[in-house]
């Protein structure tokens, strides 16, 4: 799908956003290893998470009826956001069936990694794989752990189709090299399954879903002093899910790309019942050094995470630097942010950005020839990315069939100097179905092609 951008409209008013894709798919996972019917609300229609809804009732059986209609259903076209409840009757992970064939993760590596660590601490042998982007991507870091643990876990050269075969486990202490909050859940989750206990360390914190619905349903969950001071870490101990009934939050990640078009447009927005992480909210830090004025308030929490409103103010945009240190927190609105970082005055630099080659496309090179190809200025230099500033003159570029390439085009497009048309925009629907539809409710001037 191409859809034609006109730089006319400013984007603003009140929104809400799909549910949180990285908490959807975690909740999903932990009804189906619950002990009993739990019930959740506000599933994203994503494609990821239906992925994950489909792995889970290949692997619950009967119980898992709902979640295996609804993830077609998502696949299909058919479904809007499920208010819900989607029912999951879960029996105990003890109780997990071989699924008939291979798992199909489709384009999640969130799906694939997370459900290597439940399958580990299963009596079950199951084989993942997915699309040709999802194959690309490293699964040795989550693999590793989980050998280290007891599980019998293979893959093909570090990449999917990756086979695990439960085993009974026993505790570790992970160091993890790289930050990766898919890593720490799926030590986590086998974590609670082995025999001791299991700790995760990184040098930067991640984002902490897993361990906040762990705590939240009754879990002994701990965080154990580091080292230093630069050290963070989490632990659990063995502990059998018990069932649980909650609303996903509205995604924080979707939330930024409306944020980043009202600020690129200068519009004031506020998005309503959005999930308020700690672990998520880092790339607000970001926008207030370029000058954005922001806030997420918090109302209530739903399974250990908050949950609020998110209301921006546009102010001159200024460049800026985002080190090393604070990429991972902020890895997932590196491409919004580059958006933004296009309309400010000034070079803006993110640095230590390689992990960025190694997401759902290449990312780094991904983002300087979209900004290029959008009349703007863009370099990589080693594993910085450089954004020039100064405004796009406007143009094409596609999202190689990158969600947050294709939302980030869209947004960067909105601000250039004449119309810009952008491919692939469909694949937006991967996080945050109704993407297009929402930005014309806003007032951004858009016109879908074919």
């Amino acid at each position: 799908m191409r859809v034609r951008v006109t730089p006319d409209g400013v984007v603003g008013g009140s929104a809400s956003v799909p549910g949180d894709k990285s908490i959807a798919h975690r909740w999903l996972l932990l009804a189906a290893i619950a002990d009993g019917r739990s019930e959740l609300a506000g599933l994203p229609p994503a494609l990821d998470v239906a992925s994950t809804a489909l792995a889970c009732a290949a692997l619950v059986g009967a119980g898992a009826e709902a979640a295996e209609a609804w993830g077609r259903s998502v696949w299909s076209g058919d479904a809007d956001q499920h208010d819900g409840p989607l029912v999951v009757e879960g029996a105990g992970r003890m109780q997990l069936r071989s699924p008939g064939g291979t798992i199909d993760c489709g384009n999640s590596g969130t799906t694939m990694r997370l459900l290597a660590g439940v399958l580990a601490a299963s009596r079950v042998e199951a084989v993942m794989d997915g699309d040709e982007s999802l194959r690309a991507r490293p699964m040795e870091r989550v693999a590793e752990p989980l050998r280290r643990m007891g599980a019998h876990v293979d893959t093909v050269d570090g990449h999917a189709p990756m086979r695990v075969k439960g085993a009974e486990l026993t505790g570790i202490r992970h160091e993890s090299p790289v930050p990766s909050a898919q890593v720490k859940g799926a030590v986590l989750l086998a974590g609670i399954g082995a025999h001791g206990g299991t700790e995760v360390v990184e040098r930067v914190r991640t984002r902490d879903h897993t361990e906040r619905a762990l705590r939240a349903l009754g879990g002994p969950v701990t965080e154990p002093p580091g080292e230093d001071a630069t050290e963070f870490s989490v632990a659990v101990d063995r502990f059998d899910v018990p069932a649980f009934s909650a609303r996903v939050p509205g995604d924080l990640s979707s939330a930024a790309y409306l944020a980043g078009a009202a600020l690129v447009t200068g519009g004031t927005l506020v998005v309503e019942q959005v999930g308020g992480n700690p672990t998520r909210s880092r790339f607000l830090d970001v926008l207030a050094r370029m000058g954005a004025l922001s806030e997420l308030g918090e109302d209530r929490e739903e399974l250990g995470e908050p949950l609020g409103r998110l209301h921006v103010e546009p102010r001159g945009l200024q460049g800026t630097v985002v080190v090393r240190e604070e990429l991972p927190l902020i890895i997932d609105e590196v491409p919004l942010l580059a958006a933004v970082a296009a309309h400010a005055d000034g070079e803006t630099r993110f640095e230590g950005a390689g992990e960025l080659r190694v997401k759902e496309s290449d990312r780094l090179v991904g983002i300087r020839d979209l900004l290029r190809g959008l009349g703007g200025q863009a370099a990589i230099e080693g594993d910085a990315l450089i954004v020039g500033g100064g405004g796009l003159r406007g143009g094409t570029a596609d999202s190689n069939g990158d969600h947050r390439m294709a939302m980030a085009a869209v947004v960067a497009a909105l601000a250039a100097e004449r119309p810009s048309e952008i491919g692939g925009a469909e694949a937006a629907a991967v996080s945050f179905p109704g993407f297009t539809a929402t930005m014309l409710d806003l007032g951004a001037v858009l016109e879908v092609l074919g």
